[in-house]
C-alpha cells in the first residue's frame, strides 16, 4: 500500500466499519427504548403485516367485550325487575286468598282490593324502569329481542330474548281490571295468579340462562384477546435481556472503531519524517 496524503484506505475502511457499528447501536437502542423488535414494516414486512392484523382483530374484539358488556346490564336489570316482580306477585297471593275468606265484610274486600292494585301498579312500575341504555327486554317493546356482536367479524351474534311481563299480558295475566271485591273476582283472580307465577319463573329462567351464556362468552372473548396479546409480543417484543448484551458490546466497538479512526488518520503524518 502507497503512502499519500490524498488517499487513506485504512482510515475509510475504519469510517466504514465504525458507521456500521453505530447504525447496529441505533437499532439495538431503539428496540430497549420502544420493547419491539419489529417497530415497522422496515423491520421486518411479513412480521409487521401479521401482527398489524391480530391487532386489527383486537380492536374488533374490543367492540365485542363492548357489546357483551351492554348484553350482560341489560340481562342484569331484566333479571332485578323480574325477582322484584316476582316478590310482588308472591304478596298478591297473600292478599288473594285472603279474599277467598266467605265471611269477609265489604270493607275488608275494599282494603284488600286497595292493596291487591297498589301491587299491579307496582308491577307496571317495575317492568316500564327495566331500562339499560334504552334497552328494556320486559315491557314488550322488543319481541325480537336484542341481537349483541358475538366475534370480530359482527357475523355471529348471541340474542336476549325479549318478555312482555305487562299486566294483562301473555305472561302476566292479571290486570287492573280484576277485582277482589267479590268471591268470584277473587277466584278468578288467583287463577290467573298461579298462571303468571309458573309463566313469570319461566321466563326468568330463560333470561339467565341467556345470561349464562353472555357471560360464558365475554369471559371466552377475554381470554382470546389475551392469547392474541401475547402471540403479537412473541412476533414483535424485542429480548430486552439480548438486548442489553449487545448494547455493551456495540458501545465497546464504537470505542475501538473511535479509536481505529485516530490511529488510521495519524497515518499521513509518518511522511513528514521522510522528509526530514
Amino acid at each position: 500500500m502507497s503512502n499519500s496524503v490524498h488517499t487513506n484506505a485504512a482510515a475509510a475502511i475504519a469510517l466504514q466499519n465504525l458507521a456500521r457499528t453505530n447504525d447496529n447501536l441505533t437499532g439495538v437502542q431503539n428496540r430497549i427504548s420502544t420493547g419491539l423488535k419489529v417497530q415497522g414494516a422496515k423491520d421486518n414486512a411479513a412480521i409487521w403485516a401479521i401482527a398489524q392484523s391480530q391487532r386489527a382483530d383486537i380492536g374488533a374484539l374490543s367492540a365485542v367485550k363492548q357489546s357483551l358488556d351492554r348484553a350482560t346490564s341489560i340481562a342484569d336489570v331484566a333479571l332485578s325487575a323480574g325477582e322484584s316482580i316476582s316478590d310482588l306477585l308472591n304478596q298478591l297471593k297473600e292478599k288473594v286468598v285472603a279474599a277467598k275468606d266467605i265471611s269477609l265484610k265489604t270493607q275488608s274486600r275494599e282494603l284488600l282490593d286497595a292493596d291487591f292494585k297498589a301491587l299491579l301498579r307496582a308491577i307496571s312500575s317495575a317492568v316500564e324502569n327495566a331500562s339499560f341504555d334504552g334497552g328494556n327486554i320486559l315491557n314488550g317493546s322488543l319481541t325480537n329481542g336484542l341481537k349483541f356482536l358475538a366475534n370480530a367479524d359482527a357475523t355471529s351474534f348471541v340474542t336476549l330474548s325479549g318478555k312482555n311481563l305487562t299486566l294483562s299480558g301473555s305472561i302476566l295475566s292479571l290486570g287492573l281490571s280484576d277485582s277482589l271485591l267479590t268471591l268470584t273476582g277473587a277466584s278468578t283472580a288467583l287463577n290467573k295468579l298461579d298462571n303468571s307465577i309458573i309463566a313469570l319463573n319461566k321466563s326468568l329462567g330463560d333470561i339467565g340462562a341467556q345470561a349464562k351464556q353472555i357471560s360464558a362468552h365475554r369471559t371466552f372473548v377475554g381470554k382470546l384477546t389475551d392469547t392474541l396479546e401475547s402471540g403479537i409480543g412473541n412476533l414483535v417484543d424485542a429480548d430486552l435481556a439480548k438486548e442489553s448484551a449487545r448494547l455493551q458490546a456495540l458501545q465497546v466497538q464504537q470505542q475501538l472503531g473511535a479509536q481505529a479512526l485516530s490511529i488510521a488518520n495519524q497515518a499521513p503524518q509518518i511522511i513528514l519524517s521522510l522528509f526530514q
